[in-house]
């Protein structure tokens, strides 16, 4: 018994420490950012309840609109290849992009009054709402790219690796990658208890305070993932020089700075995009009836359009096991959230205070870190189609608690514990068996796409499959409003001035919209997967 343990520690957490390799740091640092990019999650939710009168139907509307960046990692993964040797710039941007977004929020809780005598406070809100979004996916499209060059084809006396090798090399970095995101949130979730220790006690002076040095630590965020380029500019030199001392030939080494095969431009990754962009603002800035529905359904088409002229790239027999695979995820990531009224719900009636919330972030986040070392083994043994039953299954069975709460379960267990499993004490259970499970489905089919895809094209893979992904949680952004418009939830609003309330709270209707959620999270990836998998796209991958 104990060496069957002892293996299977050896097999699931040791071996991933001696699978780190040092090339593996850069695109590492980059994704750590995003991870770090967490820090100001709570602050910004605190600051919507109680400075901004927006509904919960118009932020779930926003969520759709800060998602559609994601959709143009197409034209920048392609871009990326292009540009191979000078894609760090990319980095570059997009760190100026979060910087920008930052600075506004910053701005907004720090010197309200002077922000306000410029523009509203609200449009100020949304502008860095849809910035930091651009300034991320400029970032993970070059990190991306970054994993694929980390990898090393050669080992240290210039012999190829074989195969098997190289894929678990591949599997390694991204999970590591997801690693490294899941890792920047458990540094800030520890960051933020310790700024709002005492936030019971602070007054309304105080915690803005607190907020406004919380946004000046997340300027780190732009300068760890340019960091993370240089280090890697650094390693690859370096590389080169060692290979170069060793005799291996010249064509080799170049293939470190650039894939051996020239990428030549393809005008419909290009021009596909580009119209995307101007239908996305034309519609956007048009204030055209349905405009989200509408850049959802152009965009998901011209995405459906550049995926068919890739796999015209791919082998044929693997054409119809990428098509279902990205189905299934499409499907599992498309499913609706409850949206902010959930929250404002453990925020006024649980009385959930910021550093509470720290900690349930905190677990969540350590969690899930732990979850994706564990469930290692099982994403390399089992197929996406299995890995995504047991998140869907896993979800819904975990949603049941977050009900309890709502109809007062919490009530009747701690009378009946002496008011031990209290309302907190269920978050808790609750987010500890939940997280662990919400970062693992994406994992597999990056794997998947880093094996099997053209090594001229890897970039532009990436880019379009997460695009792909990336527009099922726009869906979910969609179908998160229709929800809320359906089962209206909303919090007390007052006016900054007088006090008075403009909005009055209301969360009669949150129960039916956690149920109807539940029931469409686990309902329909099932059925879907049922589908596929007697298909001529089903999956083994």
């Amino acid at each position: 018994m104990l060496k069957a343990l002892g293996n299977w520690f050896d097999a699931t957490i040791l071996d991933l420490g001696r699978q780190l390799r040092l090339s593996y740091l850069p695109p590492l640092m980059v994704y750590l950012a995003a991870g770090i990019s967490g820090l100001t999650a709570i602050v910004g939710t605190f600051f919507i309840k109680d400075y901004l009168g927006l509904s919960a139907a118009f932020l779930a509307g926003l969520a759709f609109w800060a998602g559609i960046p994601w959709a143009l990692k197409m034209p920048l993964g392609h871009l990326v290849d292009l540009i191979w040797r000078k894609k760090f710039l990319l980095v570059y941007l997009g760190a100026a992009l979060i910087a920008l977004s930052i600075a506004i929020m910053y701005g907004l809780i720090a010197h309200t009054a002077t922000m306000a005598s410029l523009m509203r406070v609200e449009a100020w809100y949304v502008l860095s709402a849809l910035l930091a979004p651009v300034g991320y996916v400029v970032q993970d499209v070059v990190a991306d790219a970054m994993t694929v060059e980390a990898v090393p084809l050669l080992d240290e006396r210039g012999r190829p690796y074989a195969e098997p090798e190289i894929k678990a090399m591949h599997t390694t970095m991204q999970t590591l990658g997801r690693v490294a995101v899941i890792g920047g949130l458990v540094t800030v979730a520890a960051l933020n208890i310790s700024m709002f220790a005492g936030v019971e006690t602070m007054s309304e002076a105080e915690k803005t305070e607190v907020y406004a040095q919380i946004y000046l630590m997340a300027l780190a965020i732009p300068a760890l993932s340019i960091m993370g380029v240089i280090l890697g500019g650094i390693l690859l030199r370096r590389r080169a020089r060692r290979l170069r001392a060793q005799g291996v030939e010249q064509a080799r080494i170049d293939a470190l700075f650039r894939p051996a095969e020239e990428t030549s431009p393809n005008w419909w990754i290009f021009g596909g995009s580009l119209a995307f962009a101007a239908f996305t603002l034309t519609m956007g800035l048009g204030q055209v009836p349905f405009a989200q529905e509408i850049v959802f359904l152009g965009s998901m088409a011209i995405v459906v359009f550049l995926i068919h002229r890739l796999l015209l790239e791919l082998d044929p027999a693997v054409r119809g096991a990428l098509i279902g695979t990205a189905v299934i995820i499409f499907t599992f990531r498309a499913t609706p959230l409850p949206g902010p009224g959930a929250t404002w719900f453990q925020i006024d009636v649980l009385g959930f205070d910021q550093q509470f919330l720290s900690v349930l972030w905190l677990i969540a986040s350590s969690l899930a870190l732990a979850g994706m070392v564990l469930l290692r083994p099982l994403m390399a043994r089992r197929s996406i189609a299995y890995v995504v039953i047991l998140l869907t299954i896993a979800a819904g069975i975990l949603s049941l608690p977050g009900i309890g709460l709502y109809y007062g379960v919490q009530e009747w267990t701690a009378r009946w514990t002496g008011g031990v499993v209290d309302a907190r004490f269920i978050a808790i259970i609750d987010t500890a068996l939940e997280s662990p499970l919400a970062q693992v489905a994406m994992i597999p089919m990056l794997a998947w796409i880093a094996r099997n895809a053209p090594a001229h094209l890897k970039a532009t893979f990436f880019a379009v499959m997460a695009s792909f992904t990336n527009l099922a949680l726009s869906a979910s952004s969609l179908l998160t409003k229709y929800l809320n418009q359906i089962f209206v939830v909303t919090r007390e609003v007052r006016d900054g001035a007088t006090g008075t309330v403009e909005v009055p709270a209301d969360y009669g209707e949150l129960g039916m919209l956690l149920i109807a959620v539940s029931l469409i999270t686990v309902v329909v990836p099932l059925a879907v997967i049922a589908l596929v998998q007697r298909s001529r796209w089903r999956t083994e991958q």
